[in-house]
């Protein structure tokens, strides 16, 4: 919930003040949650990789005062401030769900999404993707291994064209093929289509006190954005 209440807050957000002050907040609890730098940053550069194609066309699509000239296309200083408030934002709200969303185990996740009355089919929905992804993954690198060894090289080519779309529908055959097989486990299993809980949360000090800095956070960032406009 609160990854959710931050996120709206900054998206929502039409003053740079409060756009970086949200940062400053998603800073904070990156490193409350000691995360590992290096995954971390491999995560944002997929990201930033969208915002830096941003760069490259917002600043010269707004009107406004020139800042300089690069042939026939002005920048202008209000899409740079645009386009630095949809950086902002964007890293912003990546940082926000990955300290408080990547500490949390699927488990847990899973749990708090049954107790917050959320639809049982989305949330085995969102468990199995979570739990089969990788295996998806692995047979994709698998196919791949297997077109090198056969000396493939991809162009732009229809043969090329042709390869990739085999490899999508075996890859889309394969995965239903093993639905099909976990979904004849889980019934061996007994599974009905509930998710039982063998336990539940307890609430500690440590949980309470993270609520109220949450909350206290995300008030202040309101009353901001409140005296800004």
């Amino acid at each position: 919930m609160g990854a959710i209440l931050y996120s709206i807050i900054i998206a929502v957000s039409g003053e740079l003040e409060v756009a970086f002050a949200g940062l400053a907040a998603a800073v904070i609890f990156v490193l409350l949650a000691r995360l590992n730098a290096m995954h971390l940053l491999r995560r944002l550069l997929v990201v930033n990789a969208f915002v830096i194609m941003l760069w490259l066309v917002l600043p010269f699509s707004f009107s406004g005062e020139t800042m300089f000239r690069i042939g026939s296309l002005n920048m202008t200083e209000q899409g740079v401030l645009y386009t630095l408030m949809l950086t902002v934002k964007c890293n912003a709200i990546i940082l926000v769900n990955i300290s408080l969303l990547s500490t949390c185990g699927i488990f847990n996740l899973v749990h708090a999404l049954n107790h917050l009355g959320v639809p049982g089919k989305l949330i085995h929905l969102l468990f199995f993707i979570y739990r089969y992804a990788h295996v998806m993954q692995l047979e994709y690198a698998r196919l791949k291994d297997t077109l090198k060894i056969r000396g493939f090289k991809p162009r732009t080519s229809i043969h090329t064209y042709k390869t990739y779309g085999s490899i999508v529908g075996t890859l889309l055959i394969r995965g239903y093929e093993r639905s099909e097989q976990i979904h004849k486990a889980m019934v061996c299993r007994g599974f009905k289509g509930n998710y039982w809980l063998m336990d539940h949360f307890s609430l500690r000090k440590s949980d309470v006190l993270a609520a109220c800095m949450m909350t206290v956070g995300a008030v202040l960032l309101l009353v901001l954005q409140w005296k800004m406009v």
